[in-house]
């Protein structure tokens, strides 16, 4: 059994990532999923982003520190979207951090993100092959450089065919089922390493 924690997106802790996590979670593992808009969501991607942008990031990041406080040492990060910032940056800054699973977004590495991947460490991003927030704003690439540093057999980067941003949300009008089950079960394959 693997513990994961799953940030959810910019338009909250909908229905959809509550069911993507409990995909992930299947019998083998456990994947708790922190509310981090205090349990606001949006209806829209812009509705989701003008909030996020009144938040406070440093208490973001103090409750996300938080939270995981709360969880087993050893554990997966994961992330959707927004939600990915919170994933990675534990991933590269926290002690017991098992592996990372980063779906629709990716930081670059070094200064302009969370500093050095750390050694040895297993990662997968997942993202639509035309999504304009993940190919087409420097996600992808900054996806491909992370995975070159975790080195082969450790960094996976999976796109899908498509231009929808949110497609494991299955709330939302932008869910791709059948490219979500593919991205279920090679994240399951990673949780099944760990």
């Amino acid at each position: 059994m693997t513990d994961v924690v799953l940030f959810h997106h910019v338009q909250g802790l909908t229905p959809g990532v509550r069911t993507f996590a409990a995909e992930l979670a299947g019998t083998e593992h456990t994947v708790a999923t922190p509310d981090l808009f205090g349990g606001r969501t949006f209806a829209t991607l812009a509705e989701g982003l003008a909030f996020a942008r009144t938040l406070d990031d440093d208490a973001v990041e103090r409750e996300v520190d938080a939270f995981v406080a709360t969880l087993p040492p050893a554990v997966v990060v994961a992330g959707v979207s927004w939600g990915v910032a919170a994933a990675q940056r534990l991933a590269q800054t926290r002690p017991g951090v098992l592996g990372a699973l980063l779906f629709e977004a990716c930081y670059p590495l070094g200064p302009n993100g969370f500093g050095v991947w750390p050694d040895g460490l297993p990662v997968q991003v997942h993202g639509k092959a035309g999504d304009e927030f993940f190919a087409l704003e420097g996600d992808l690439e900054a996806a491909r450089e992370l995975a070159a540093a975790a080195g082969p057999g450790r960094g996976e980067v999976f796109t899908y065919p498509g231009d929808a941003h949110l497609f494991v949300d299955s709330s939302l009008p932008s869910s791709d089922a059948g490219a979500t089950a593919l991205a279920v079960q090679r994240a399951r394959e990673l949780l099944a390493r760990v």
